[in-house]
């Protein structure tokens, strides 16, 4: 018997060659013109999974993927039990005595928030012509939102990541100098972020080279500076503010999200991918910190009056917010809108703390309870999405800077002051999303029952 020679294990070992297969969605079709309801039940799970596939790969919540595949089985005449995970859907689709099970899986995680938005109009418009419609057309909708190119350049990305920083800075307590290096440093360190992830390298390589370029960047900033300031270096704790860019706040509060709903596979891997990124930015931080000697000192007193203070709190809450809607990927209503929301729950929750003496976690449940409810409001008049503007508008409000103090003294063998960071910053992590769950818990019925 004649053997044919196996072919060369390089051949598929490629660099090049993609680690996740894509599905080409159109040609597994049975009959593309069908009508919808008339359809396969072959041909309608790939309308649903892709749905939520697309759903998921915009880092909505688990509960908004289920609700979005639900409705389209709805419309398509199926049953569907999921199982979400960060970056996996396994679903079985029922109709009558047929059923089919599928998995589905992105690359990695991510967030686009404009996705969002033009999926909620795709479920929109499959409810209300969907019976009408032949069953490749939803695929070409699903094409439309798919093949839609980022909404900025990723120079505008590093340029809105330069502003939300320097604005972090200021609502830290920090002065204009502090304010530049890290608005430098954030800007250069998104830049290489985006400009790597375009290339596809792995995204804990992502965010370890642009911490490393964001700190030594704000090295540089103070270098430069001391020519002609010789205390230039005394303003080295602002070195904080030029990583905070790679804190996962969306999938730190949606995870929340998902707890709450009883989604417990992607809330807890939501967290556990948060974590892993939030450890790798501030090690890395931490490695340049110690290399280039920059220690996490207290900021001075700004020595501002309480309402100088105030209007520059609300100021420069919503060019931070601005800024993080925009690397979200938002349009710019909804950065507009998150903003805006997020500059008066922000200036809320940091009043408190200042002249109410309010406890940061209570401030931050405050805070976070405040943007829901203005949500909840922009949800009913501008239709929307309330994840799209509520989770971009208490990013700012994540502690960033405890979490990384609690590594810096870790690092340094400092277990006293490492534990009492890390417990600050894991209460006010825990009270953001139960302040944002309570809003929508008083406002929306879906969220108060369970089904």
């Amino acid at each position: 018997m004649k053997r044919t020679a196996a072919a060369p294990l390089t051949s598929y070992l490629d660099a090049k060659r993609p680690h996740h297969m894509g599905v080409a969605w159109h040609e597994y079709l049975t009959n593309p013109d069908a009508l919808a309801p008339e359809a396969t039940l072959d041909d309608k799970v790939s309308v649903i999974l892709r749905t939520g596939q697309l759903t998921l790969s915009s880092g909505d919540s688990a509960w908004r993927v289920r609700d979005f595949m639900n409705r389209v089985a709805h419309v398509l005449g199926v049953t569907v039990h999921a199982d979400i995970s960060l970056v996996n859907i396994e679903a079985t689709c029922i109709q009558g005595d047929q059923s089919i099970t599928e998995v589905v899986a992105n690359a990695q995680a991510g967030v686009n928030t404009e996705r969002v938005l033009y999926l909620e109009h795709y479920i929109h418009e499959v409810e209300a012509l969907g019976p009408e419609l032949a069953i490749g057309a939803f695929h070409d909708l699903l094409d439309v939102i798919e093949s839609r190119p980022p909404a900025r350049t990723t120079w505008q990305s590093g340029l809105a990541s330069g502003i939300a920083c320097g604005s972090f800075v200021f609502l830290l307590g920090g002065d204009l100098i502090q304010m530049g290096g890290a608005a430098l440093g954030a800007g250069f360190g998104q830049y290489v972020r985006k400009r790597l992830g375009e290339r596809h390298v792995n995204q804990f390589v992502c965010v370890a080279a642009a911490v490393a370029v964001s700190c030594i960047i704000y090295f540089l900033w103070l270098l430069a500076l001391s020519l002609g300031l010789p205390d230039a270096f005394s303003h080295e704790e602002g070195y904080i503010g030029a990583l905070l860019f790679v804190i996962p706040g969306f999938p730190l509060i949606t995870s929340g999200f998902d707890l709450f709903q009883f989604e417990m596979r992607s809330g807890i891997e939501r967290l556990a991918y948060a974590l892993s990124i939030i450890l790798t930015g501030t090690a890395m931080g931490l490695l340049v910190a110690m290399a280039v000697q920059l220690s996490p000192a207290d900021f001075q007193p700004q020595g501002l009056g309480p309402l100088a203070l105030t209007l520059l709190r609300l100021v420069f809450s919503f060019l931070g917010v601005y800024g993080f809607s925009v690397m979200f990927n938002s349009t710019p209503q909804m950065c507009f809108t998150a903003a805006c929301i997020g500059a008066l729950a922000n200036t809320t929750r940091l009043s408190l703390t200042s002249f109410g003496a309010w406890p940061p976690e209570a401030a931050a449940f405050i805070g976070a309870f405040v943007a829901g409810l203005l949500a909840a409001v922009c949800n009913k008049r501008h239709a929307i999405p309330r994840t799209a503007i509520t989770v971009p508008s208490i990013v700012i409000m994540v502690p960033g800077l405890y979490m990384y103090r609690a590594v810096y003294y870790m690092g340094v063998a400092q277990a006293t002051d490492a534990i009492d960071w890390l417990i600050r910053a894991a209460i006010i992590v825990v009270f953001l999303p139960i302040g944002l769950l309570a809003a929508r818990v008083l406002t929306d019925e879906r969220w108060r029952c369970s089904s």
